[in-house]
């Protein structure tokens, strides 16, 4: 699957009761969100000698790469957009 494949399949899920703001400002909360809900599963793994829940983590990532996507859509970007200009940063460090 590609960036732009999964960009589509994400975009048919979006709440269409929302506003375009309130659509973006939703994403944009819930990769906060989601960002915060992985941090914690690595926190408990590194500093609670927890074992890495390797199915959680999937999972919250997930969510967090759907709230990115619709961030990115309703911001008029493609992921594959963005990920290709991050590349293009990285190389030029």
């Amino acid at each position: 699957m590609t960036l732009d494949e999964y960009q589509r399949g994400a975009e048919r899920t979006i709440n269409a009761s929302l506003s375009a703001e309130h659509r973006l400002l939703d994403a944009a909360a819930g990769l906060a969100e989601e960002a915060g809900e992985t941090l914690a599963i690595v926190r408990k793994h590194l500093f609670q000698q927890r074992p890495l829940d390797r199915e959680r983590l999937r999972a919250e990532l997930g969510d967090a790469l759907w709230c990115l996507t619709i961030v990115a859509a309703s911001a008029g970007l493609s992921l594959d957009e963005v990920a290709s200009a991050n590349i293009a940063k990285l190389r030029a460090r």
